[in-house]
């Protein structure tokens, strides 16, 4: 057979398949497209969640260390031997309490000396005054002498004593009854500790968001799961021009003396609190430079664009879009058409919820 023959059987057969082909669609294809277009389509199975009107904090984090609100070294401000010991490591102690007492025997002889003589000097001078004696003048200085005596002599026998000067938790005594110690020897530590302080540095960006009473939050590894509350007192007046930040410090109420000082604590500062829609992360699609959501209604679901704002906790704040007490779905998104009928997953027995079927609408 030639090859012009081959070709045209070949072309023959082309066109009686071709033809075929036509003939279907015209005849055979447009009834069964109508029987699939009139057999319901299967709803889409998928978990919801409502949109909810919740308090929404901006919040900053940072770390700091403790300190008690006031804080001193105990030392004595004279030499001596220590006769009294009155510290307990943690207990707390009223203002003006004993702490430590020297040896005094000899501050109270010089005492004891000193107003003698002051007593003599105002009977004399008493005495010369009855007599209007002209050395009068004499004995009245003398006199003052005596008292100024008498009142360094007291002061001393008063630096023998050793008091709380207000009211704290005493630390770990550093020497024995019975040592002798010199003046500014360190004896123990005292630490008021019903508030705590907390220093800590922010960077220069907020500056101006933080301002004297915002909330505190601190959390400490020592304190598993339990917060500690606390407001801002107090900023800086200037910006460190090698980290840029500002030094920020907090204060927190401590009762219970639970915070001892120099504790290193995480905290997160409140910038601002305010009411706002959320809906779960998870009910968000994004496409493209778009962000929407399919919100249930009659089960049907309908797309809708919003705008987001701030996350947290595994939610996210609608700005505009969705309104408080929509639902929207959160699982199943892949099986799910604008305006397509969907059956929502009961939670509970993990079955469909026959009440919320729909068709989709035309």
């Amino acid at each position: 057979m030639s090859l012009w023959k081959q070709l045209l059987i070949l072309i023959v057969l082309g066109g009686l398949g071709y033809g075929g082909y036509l003939g279907y669609l015209d005849y055979a294809a447009p009834g069964q497209t109508a029987r699939q277009a009139e057999r319901p389509s299967r709803p889409a199975i998928v978990e919801v969640a409502e949109a909810e009107l919740r308090s929404l904090r901006r919040t900053v984090e940072a770390v700091g260390t403790t300190r008690a609100r006031q804080s001193v070294d105990i030392v004595p401000e004279a030499s001596g031997q220590v006769t009294e010991l009155a510290i307990e490591p943690g207990l707390r102690v009223e203002e003006g309490a004993v702490l430590v007492r020297l040896d005094d025997s000899i501050a109270r002889a010089d005492l004891e000396e000193a107003e003698a003589r002051l007593t003599e000097r105002e009977r004399a001078v008493e005495r010369l005054r009855s007599l209007l004696a002209t050395n009068a003048v004499d004995a009245v200085a003398r006199l003052a002498e005596a008292r100024a005596q008498a009142d360094r002599a007291r002061r001393q026998l008063e630096e023998r004593t050793i008091r709380a000067p207000f009211g704290g938790v005493v630390g770990l005594a550093e020497i024995d009854r019975g040592a002798r110690v010199e003046a500014g020897t360190l004896i123990t530590r005292l630490d008021d500790l019903s508030e705590v302080e907390v220093e800590f540095a922010l960077p220069e960006t907020l500056f101006a968001q933080v301002v004297p009473g915002q909330t505190v939050r601190a959390t400490g590894a020592a304190f598993p799961g339990k917060v500690f509350e606390g407001q801002v007192e107090s900023l800086d007046s200037r910006i460190d021009p090698v980290s840029r930040s500002f030094r920020t410090r907090a204060v927190i109420p401590n009762p219970d003396n639970l915070l001892p000082g120099g504790m290193f604590l995480s905290l997160e500062i409140t910038l601002d609190e305010a009411e706002a829609i959320v809906v779960p992360e998870e009910a968000l699609v994004f496409q493209a430079a778009e962000t929407y959501v399919f919100v249930v209604e009659d089960g049907v679901a309908r797309r809708v664009s919003v705008v987001t704002g701030q996350r947290r906790d595994g939610m996210v704040a609608i700005i505009e879009g969705v309104a408080a007490g929509s639902t929207v779905i959160t699982r199943g998104l892949h099986r799910v058409r604008d305006g397509g009928a969907v059956q929502l997953l009961s939670p509970t027995a993990g079955a469909p919820q026959a009440a919320l079927q729909g068709r989709a609408r035309t």
